[in-house]
C-alpha cells in the first residue's frame, strides 16, 4: 500500500435513485394490485394448459404402451418448472417487459431505476415469487398494502417494480379526477 492515501481497487458502486415517484406519478400505481392479481391468474392458465396437454398425452401413451409410457410422468414436474421459468423469462425479456396476462391488464415490470426487464431478471423474479410464497405463506403478499409503490416482497428482493404501462398511465392522467 502506498503512503499517499487509500488504495483504489477499481470497483465503484453507484446507487441509482428510484425512477418512479408514487406521489408525483400516482397514475403509474393506480389499480396495479388488482390488475396484477388478474394477470397472475391469466398467466397460471397459460402455463397450465401445455402441462395438462402433456399429462393427457402421457396418459394416452401409457394406455397404448400397456403402462410403460406412464414412466414419463416423472418428467412432467421438472418440465413444468422449466416451462414456467422460460415463460416468465421470455415474456419479461420481451420489448413489452410483461407477461401475456400483464399485457392484457396493461401493466409492465421495470427495474426500480426504470430500465426494462430482461430474461434473467424475469426468471429470477418468478423463482423468488414461488420461493417466498412457498416458504413464507401467501401473507407476504400483504407487504404491497404498506408501501407507496405497491411492491411485493419478491419485487423488493430482485429490485423490480410493476407499474401501469404508458398507454394506461396516459389515459389515467387525462381522466378527470
Amino acid at each position: 500500500m502506498t503512503e499517499g492515501g487509500p488504495r483504489k481497487i477499481g470497483v465503484s458502486i453507484e446507487v441509482k435513485p428510484h425512477a418512479y415517484d408514487p406521489i408525483a406519478n400516482s397514475e403509474l400505481f393506480e389499480g396495479v394490485l388488482a390488475r396484477r392479481c388478474i394477470a397472475f391468474v391469466i398467466d397460471v392458465v397459460i402455463i397450465a394448459i401445455p402441462v395438462l396437454f402433456a399429462a393427457v398425452f402421457i396418459f394416452i401413451f401409457g394406455l397404448v404402451t400397456l403402462g410403460l409410457g406412464w414412466v414419463l410422468y416423472w418428467l412432467l414436474s421438472p418440465a413444468a418448472v422449466i416451462w414456467a421459468i422460460c415463460y416468465y423469462g421470455l415474456t419479461f425479456g420481451s420489448p413489452a417487459s410483461a407477461t401475456i396476462g400483464m399485457r392484457a391488464m396493461d401493466i409492465e415490470m421495470r427495474t426500480w431505476y426504470g430500465a426494462p426487464a430482461y430474461f434473467v431478471l424475469g426468471a429470477v423474479h418468478a423463482i423468488a415469487y414461488w420461493f417466498t410464497v412457498s416458504f413464507l405463506t401467501p401473507l407476504i403478499l400483504l407487504v404491497a398494502l404498506f408501501n407507496d409503490r405497491r411492491r411485493l416482497l419478491h419485487d423488493m428482493l430482485v429490485g423490480t417494480i410493476v407499474i401501469n404501462n404508458r398507454l394506461r398511465a396516459d389515459a389515467l392522467r387525462r381522466a378527470p379526477r
